[in-house]
């Protein structure tokens, strides 16, 4: 890279953002409007693993809030926004057979590697029978000596959706298609998981939470634009319980989670005078508090 970016993992993912956080809160405080706005900070260490340990607080806090601002890094490094968010399921579905010698007897076994198999071929055929559900077959495991008819398998798998009404119909047709194969298979099929982020839809509050970012942006001359995005985030969380969030205010950079992650070093400086703007106006009444999802 060149001098006008940081290199290692976690520049932009982690510590861009807490940066940037960090200089907006300091420029509210020593703004005339500080008393009028309150706020509180969470610096999560497990949004990386789905947050399945702070996501009782993530909700709580959401409850109480009239907005949510993350730093995540920018969708794109030119700092486009992520609007909409797609909701993530993780699953696992464990397989119990039957095991019998492969030479002498094997019509005697039932083999859980196959019965994951054919679930994994089966539930693949769910891949975008609604707009933009995607399911994602990870991983088998099991097995043993090739000599023996595998007992026990486990597949692990994903499934991402944009609506809540399209989780909660594939996570009926997971249920049905593990019932339909433990039958054809005679092998007992168990499915676990959930989805544990919900989707993130683009409601009326959180564009008219946007467009206020968007405002502050043609003040400080920054182009300020979202699209959609198919990854998931802790404002997922916060969404799910009827708050306007932004979750990608973080800097502009890119390649995160690999050796080559990069912050542009100037986008410090602008993401942070962003969001000391967005928290000034907000705390001055230039700017509406958006609304709670009702």
């Amino acid at each position: 890279m060149d001098a006008g970016t940081l290199n290692g993992p976690g520049v932009a993912d982690m510590k861009g953002g807490v940066l940037i956080l960090l200089h907006a809160l300091l420029a509210l405080e020593r703004s005339p409007w500080a008393a009028n706005i309150g706020y509180r900070v969470i610096l999560n260490s497990d949004e990386e693993v789905s947050s399945l340990g702070s996501a009782p607080l993530l909700r709580e806090c959401g409850r109480i809030a009239d907005l949510g601002l993350v730093f995540e890094p920018s969708m794109l490094p030119d700092g486009t926004l992520a609007g909409a968010r797609k909701g993530i399921g993780t699953f696992a579905i464990s397989a119990q057979g039957v095991a019998a010698h492969a030479g002498r007897n094997p019509e005697a076994g039932r083999n859980a590697i196959l019965a994951i198999a054919r679930y994994f071929v089966a539930i693949q055929q769910l891949h975008g029978m609604r707009d933009g559900l995607t399911v994602n077959a990870a991983r088998i495991e099991g097995g043993g000596p090739t000599n023996v008819v595998p007992d026990q398998a486990v597949g692990r798998f994903e499934v991402r959706a944009w609506t809540p009404e399209d989780a909660a119909w594939a996570e009926s047709e997971l249920h049905r298609i593990a019932d339909e194969v433990s039958r054809q298979c005679d092998v007992r099929l168990a499915l676990h998981g959930h989805f544990h982020r919900p989707p993130k839809p683009m409601t009326p509050e959180a564009e008219r939470l946007f467009e206020a970012v968007r405002e502050c942006g043609r003040l400080l001359g920054q182009t300020i634009t979202w699209k959609p995005s198919g990854g998931c985030c802790d404002g997922n969380n916060l969404a799910a319980v009827g708050l306007p969030v932004v979750d990608t205010l973080g800097v502009r950079g890119g390649k995160i989670h690999s050796s080559e992650e990069f912050c542009i070093v100037e986008s410090l400086s602008e993401r942070a005078q962003l969001a000391a703007l967005l928290l000034m106006r907000l705390a001055s009444g230039k700017i509406h508090r958006p609304g709670r999802i009702s």
